[in-house]
């Protein structure tokens, strides 16, 4: 296969392939008819207003919910057709980094990392932690193994759980809200690792966030939802030249605009004088 052809073999074998989703709960649609891909080797991006359903579709991609209609394939498989055992593998070829880190507060970074190892392989001990300590030095945190996890720093448990993350040596990593709460070194810091790691390991890599100028610096293609659905695809630049209003809102950060400030409400006066009150 030549270089010429390769960009076209990628773009029709996409690792995430969302088709026609539509998904909602107690009678509020958060989806409807939802397409998206994420392509190999790229770094991918989810935007969009807070309850436009970001971390639903992650949801849905790990198989914790089904969708009402449409179709959620990863490595090529039906999410919703896939027994429990089938799930589990394909979730092991996945690493998650949670929004909150969601370490394991009674165990050093060392074990929080080599928890997923030694609940899924039967590595001997040595070559475990050879595994672990190299992802830490990844992260730049070997130094820290030994420490436990409420002597880290906001940054630094982000880094720990990014090693957790890698220690399996996925295909697929996921990133849920990256960004919140750093300081700007640590935000360069997680910036740098998401950069680095793509090219490096040949990850896939989804990165769910609202912070537009962040991702705009790595992102290969981002996604933008609203209303149930995509509103706007293509590089960060290419969505800033979007004269959508909603796209134009959100990515300049616009206070006024199709993305309403209040949550539709009852009349307010009404509401205020009414007898219930």
């Amino acid at each position: 296969m030549t270089e010429s052809t390769t960009p076209a073999a990628v773009a029709v074998d996409p690792i995430v392939d969302v088709r026609g989703v539509s998904y909602g709960v107690g009678g509020r649609m958060i989806f409807s008819g939802l397409d998206l891909q994420a392509q190999r080797g790229e770094i991918t991006a989810v935007m969009g207003p807070s309850g436009t359903g970001k971390t639903t579709l992650l949801r849905l991609l790990m198989g914790a919910i089904a969708p009402a209609s449409g179709r959620v394939a990863v490595f090529g498989e039906d999410i919703s057709a896939l027994d429990r055992r089938g799930l589990y593998a394909l979730r092991r070829r996945v690493g998650m980094l949670f929004q909150n880190g969601a370490l394991l507060t009674d165990l050093s970074v060392f074990e929080n990392v080599a928890f997923p190892l030694r609940e899924h392989t039967r590595l001997p001990e040595p070559l475990l932690r050879r595994l672990v300590l190299m992802k830490l030095q990844a992260v730049g945190l070997r130094g820290a193994a030994e420490l436990n996890t409420a002597a880290l720093s906001g940054g630094m448990a982000r880094r720990v759980a990014l090693a957790r993350a890698i220690v399996m040596d996925p295909e697929l990593l996921i990133y849920d809200e990256p960004f919140v709460g750093l300081d700007p070194i640590s935000l360069g810091v997680i910036l740098r690792l998401i950069q680095s790691l793509n090219a490096t390991l040949g990850i896939t890599s989804i990165v769910v966030t609202h912070d537009v100028d962040e991702i705009s610096r790595v992102a290969h293609r981002s996604f933008l939802l609203a209303g149930g659905k995509v509103v706007a695809t293509g590089s960060p630049a290419q969505l800033r030249a979007t004269a959508a209003p909603v796209v134009n809102q959100f990515m300049n950060g616009l206070p006024d605009g199709p993305v309403p400030f209040h949550v539709p409400a009852s009349d307010y006066r009404e509401q205020l004088l009414g007898a219930d009150w």
